[in-house]
């Protein structure tokens, strides 16, 4: 089969926007594929994103990174009291001072007030989407799941249709997962029917992919959901537990472990997630799904004991039942979102709690402790010493740009003569 076939084979008849997209890419015979799927290049115009859940942990981040690159960001959020408001104002002042006092447009509101939202699009001209805003925690789900249907449910229905109706290029959005319920599988896949979910916060995730599967099916819009594997770092949420572990542990006060300690998560750091989520935007797939992790696991014993080492301090903790709704384990297969977006986490848990405690402590005015000095000191003399090298490498990269062309390699000293 020709690669033009192969690329097509994977649309169904219906999907002019995927067949005609993947006959052009084969025809010039410069495009990749993964499994049928032509691995599309990033998408590096100017774009006026609309970031919904922006002044939260995630969403500041990745508003972050977008105003660093120039991009136009207008975000949304209601600023409600899942956890404390004045943190999410930190948040947003944490990007005015950053990026400069007019740098982004705020708007205060809900994403499911219909006529808000389209006057937003209408007057900002947003032409992406990154859908960030949601009721997050499988634990409070049980207890008021009216709220997820409308948060998450809901308010995903009101932006996937005025999406739909201005025409944006792509709408990324965040799933989670919580969606694999307690799936046995080693690495979770993307492949893996997810239609049994343990949580009303999880069962929300999987009808927004459905619904993002279906508006994209109506209207040929790129739709691309996103699977975060708990997410942590600076600015983290409070309620997640690498934050309320740091911040419990070193103030000495009393923690619950749900559990024997064995449950295990794929614990990733925001600023890969971060990457993996500009890079789902760059990238307008007609309709995807991928995984965002790190791809190992940390059991929650080890996880007290990483943070235990760099606070300096011991857990005082207190042994509780697993909780429903809670899940054994969480691991992501990262390969689809390797292959299409070129995404690899790179940070790693023990490095990302050190980096939590750094960030806390600065926060809170407390002296770091010996572990943590240690590392800072051992990641400053590493930092050297691959600046010596890029020096060396770079040095002799300009000795050899300034060769006239009619000189042989074989004519150079020795020296000049190295490849890179």
């Amino acid at each position: 089969m020709s690669n033009t076939e192969d690329a097509v084979s994977v649309s169904s008849s219906d999907d002019s926007f995927d067949d005609h997209m993947f006959v052009r890419a084969s025809k010039a015979n410069s495009a990749a594929t993964y499994r049928g799927t032509v691995v599309l290049p990033a998408c590096m115009d100017r774009k006026t994103v609309l970031v919904t859940g922006g002044a939260g942990f995630v969403g500041s981040h990745t508003a972050d990174a977008l105003l660093s690159r120039g991009d136009s960001v207008v975000i949304i959020d209601e600023l409600n009291d899942y956890y404390e408001p004045s943190l999410k104002n930190e948040n947003l002042e944490y990007l005015r001072s950053t990026h400069g006092k007019d740098s982004f447009t705020f708007v205060k509101g809900d994403i499911c007030d219909e006529d808000l939202i389209d006057k937003i699009f209408k007057e900002y001209k947003i032409d992406y989407v990154c859908h960030l805003a949601a009721r997050a925690g499988v634990r409070p789900s049980i207890d008021d799941p009216q709220i997820y249907v409308h948060s998450n449910i809901r308010g995903t229905t009101s932006l996937l249709s005025a999406a739909a109706k201005y025409g944006v290029k792509n709408f990324v959005y965040a799933s989670s997962s919580s969606v694999y319920g307690g799936s046995k599988s080693t690495y979770f896949s993307e492949d893996e029917a997810v239609d049994m979910p343990v949580s009303p916060y999880a069962a929300s995730k999987k009808a927004c992919e459905l619904l993002a599967h279906t508006y994209s099916h109506l209207y040929n819009m790129p739709c691309t959901g996103l699977r975060f594997f708990t997410v942590f770092g600076e600015r983290g949420r409070p309620d997640m537990a690498p934050y309320k572990f740091v911040d419990r542990i070193s103030r000495g006060e009393g923690m619950q472990q749900f559990g024997d300690g064995s449950s295990s998560r794929d614990y990733t750091y925001i600023s890969d997630i971060v990457d993996g989520v500009v890079r789902s935007i760059d990238r307008p797939y007609k309709y995807q799904v991928f995984n965002l992790g790190k791809g190992s696991g940390t059991t929650l014993k080890e996880f007290i004991s990483i943070v235990e080492k760099y606070t300096g301090k011991k857990a005082n903790k207190t042994i509780l039942p697993d909780q429903p709704g809670d899940v054994p384990r969480t691991c992501a297969s990262t390969e689809k979102a390797a292959a299409l977006l070129g995404y690899k986490a790179v940070v790693p848990f023990d490095e990302g709690i050190r980096q939590l405690v750094l960030w806390y402590n600065k926060k809170n005015g407390i002296a770091n402790g010996r572990a943590v000095e240690d590392a800072k000191e051992n990641a400053i003399m590493s930092t050297r010493k691959r600046g010596r090298v890029d020096e060396m490498v770079t040095a002799k990269a300009f000795e050899k740009s300034r060769i006239p062309a009619s000189v042989s390699m074989d004519e150079l000293p020795g020296n000049l003569a190295t490849t890179f």
